[in-house]
């Protein structure tokens, strides 16, 4: 099989330049008070919140389709095996 190395859906120079581009637009956009739009804060949290929900809730699926358990509860332990024991006599000598 033949080596293809990877490739990304976004390269690196198309991302630069569109970050580039997004900040002088934003710049340009405070020298005028036509943007200067009202934003009224208890929506702009519930947006907040919102966005951080649907994000997390993504991303926990994700890491359970892949068999990844995102919270410690239910998760295998190895009892003794994995406990650090702090001042033990193996690591003086």
């Amino acid at each position: 099989e033949e080596f293809r190395p990877f490739v990304r859906k976004l390269p690196e120079f198309k991302f630069w330049r569109a970050a580039f581009f997004a900040v002088l637009t934003s710049l340009g956009m405070t020298c005028f008070s036509m943007f200067d739009l009202p934003v009224f804060w208890p929506i702009l949290l519930a947006y907040f919140v919102l966005l951080v929900f649907l994000t997390a809730k993504d991303r926990i699926r994700h890491m359970i389709q892949h068999k990844y358990v995102p919270i410690s509860f239910g998760k295998q332990t190895y009892g003794d095996l994995t406990k650090v024991k702090a001042g033990s006599d193996k690591d003086a000598k």
